[in-house]
This record gives C-alpha cells, structure tokens and sequence, in this order.
C-alpha cells in the first residue's frame, strides 16, 4: 500500500506556523525536536485530527503544505503553548516513512491473542480519554480480525470467546458514551444471544435500555443479574434505584404537561399544557410529533378495521384509535402501561361526563 490509509507507525518532520502577518512558528521537529522526527501511530488521537488526515493520504518522501482551522488544529487537542485558542494554523509536513501494523495470518493462536491485547488497551485509554469513536474503531478491528480466527482446542476457544465477548460489551459502551442506545443493545445481545446469563452483558444492556426510556426490559435485566450472581447484587441495586427515580421524574413529567386534562369539572373542556422547546408553557396547543403520531395510529386503525368488517369497525376504529394515540404519546415519555391506561381511562371518564352533560333530556 502506497499510503498509510490503515491504522500504522508513521514517521514525519513538520514546521507548524500561525497564519498571523508574522507567520510565527510554534514548533519544527528539526529544531524543537533534536533533529529528531516525529514518531505515532495513526487511530491513537496523538495528533491533531487535521494533521492525521492529510499524512494518511501521503507518499513516503511527499511535503504537504496544510492549512487547517481551529476545530481540526489545537481546539480539541492540548494546544502548544504558543498556540492562542481558536487560531488556524498551517503545517508542513514531510512524511518520512510508515510501517503497516503486523499481517495475522499465519500468526499462532497465542500470537493473535496479544496482538489484540494490545489494540483493546489502546482501546481503553483511548475511551478514558473520552474519545469513544476512536476506542469503538480500536475494539471493531479486533472483533473484524477474529472473523479469521478458528481455536483449535478448548481451552483456547473459552479465551477466545471470552475475548471476543469483552470487546463486544467494549463496543457498546462507547455506543452509549455516543447516544447510540439501540445500537448498544444490539451489541450486547451479540453476547447475550449465546450466553443468556451474562452478567456484564445484562448490565450493559440494562443501562442502555434505560438510557433509551425502555424501564421495563431495563428492570428484567438487571432483576436478572440479581438471580444470576448474587454478587452483582449491590450493583443491580444501584440501578434499580436510579430507574426508579427515572420512572418517577417521566411521571411527573407527564403528569405536569397534562395537568389540566385532571382539573376541569365534567362539562368544561379541559386545556391540555406542553412545553415548547424553549421551556415555555402553551395551553391548547398539540406538537406536530403528536399529531404526525395520531394521524400514523389513526391511519392503521382504518385499515385494521377495513379487515374485520363494516359492522364492528366504527367501535373498534375508535377504541384502537383512542388506546393507540394516548400510548404512543405518553410512551414517548417513558411511562409503563398501567400509567397509560391510568391516563387514558380518567381521560375518557371525562369524554363520557362531558358527552352526558351536554346531551339533551329525553322524555320518557
């Protein structure tokens, strides 16, 4: 391969300079440096990501002149301290040289076994240092390579296993540092799939769910772990507390926005509260989100009620509709079922008195 394109040592001179009228330098390896180039490995965030970029794309013995703004320069890397914040900077870099990371075939099982020790260490510090991408690329390169890999006795298949296992959960923890919850679930169910009792993998799963709203399948798992290993107990404590409290603060959510569907007296019509995204607070006022959800469930209800026939599909139409709706939107807050059938229940109790007041008396 002509360029370092993969992760490999690299070796470069370069003259980093302020784009001022000056155009001060702020550091050159053949000065600062003993005369003595720089030495990294790429996918390891030891440059700036500006500066990784373009030596990946070069020729051994090429120069590149690199203009490269804040966000890509020292703003998100510890800045030299001639560097001010926010300042572009330019780079001229010559790539001495680069050397490709080691081939596994042919490798013995203990060979390809420390090769990735080493990359899920890198994998660590680099997510310790809070830079999840980076760390999930690390663990993903193994999990790739291991696709390769065949054990050939018992013993060295349990390690393997193990080892792969370990990364996975890697994987999905650093989805999680990301935001990526289904995805982290998805990662965890590659070792919960095989191995419904592990422990680490519930947890993981457990706090992904919760993350994602999902409070029961987050409570199953971590009453799980308490069944599987009594000594996961105090952790599994712990974050059935903080789901509880979770639980807690999206009921009373919920129950805050639509407070004034519960105040009104039968017969008055009662003025449903919503938060704009600004915090503020609107009365009679239904999201875009909830109508585009209403209109979905009333959408399928049609056609479900196409297929049980005219006769029954005014009643079951509106039923379906009403329960579908109601779900959809107080779901969405992370409430359980028996909250929502709460809710929609007192909510067609008042439908019912409103209608019954308003209906004229007929005589017997």
């Amino acid at each position: 391969m002509d360029c370092p394109l993969h992760d490999s040592l690299l070796r470069a001179h370069y003259k980093g300079s302020l784009l001022n009228e000056e155009k001060t330098v702020f550091y050159d390896t053949r000065v600062d440096n003993n005369g003595d180039p720089l030495e990294f490995c790429s996918g390891e965030g030891l440059v700036p990501e500006g500066f990784e970029m373009c030596v990946r794309l070069m020729l051994p013995e090429e120069i590149a002149l690199v203009t490269c703004p804040p966000d890509y320069a020292y703003d998100k890397f510890p800045r030299p301290t001639n560097v001010p914040e926010g300042a572009h900077v330019q780079w001229e870099i010559e790539l001495l040289g680069f050397e490709m990371p080691k081939d596994w075939t042919g490798m013995t099982f203990q060979g390809i076994m420390d090769e990735a020790e080493k990359i899920r260490v890198t994998g660590n510090r680099l997510f310790k240092e809070g830079k999840f991408e980076l760390a999930k690329a690390k663990y993903e390169k193994v999990l790739r390579e291991f696709n390769h890999v065949n054990p050939q006795t018992d013993e060295d298949g349990k390690v393997f296993s193990d080892t792969r296992n370990l990364l996975h959960l890697n994987v999905a923890a650093c989805l999680l540092k990301l935001g990526e919850c289904r995805k982290s679930i998805e990662a965890c169910n590659k070792v919960l799939d095989a191995n419904p009792a592990h422990v680490k993998g519930l947890y993981r799963r457990g706090m992904a769910y919760l993350a994602a709203g999902d409070f029961e399948e987050a409570r199953n798992d971590f009453e799980m772990m308490i069944k599987t290993d009594k000594l996961s107990e105090p952790d599994a404590m712990a974050a059935l507390t903080k789901l509880k409290r979770m639980e807690q603060e999206a009921e009373k959510k919920v129950r805050k926005q639509f407070k004034g569907l519960f105040d009104k007296k039968p017969g008055e019509i009662a003025e449903v509260k919503t938060e704009d995204n600004s915090g503020d607070q609107t009365q009679g006022q239904i999201t875009e989100k909830q109508m585009s959800d209403v209109q979905e469930s009333s959408d399928c209800n049609e056609s479900e009620g196409s297929l049980d026939g005219a006769a029954h599909a005014p009643q079951m139409g509106w039923f379906y509709h009403f329960w579908s709706s109601g779900r959809r939107l107080f779901s969405a807050q992370g409430l359980q079922k028996s909250t929502i059938l709460f809710l929609l229940v007192a909510a067609i109790s008042i439908v019912i008195l409103q209608l019954t007041n308003t209906m004229p008396a007929v005589a017997a």
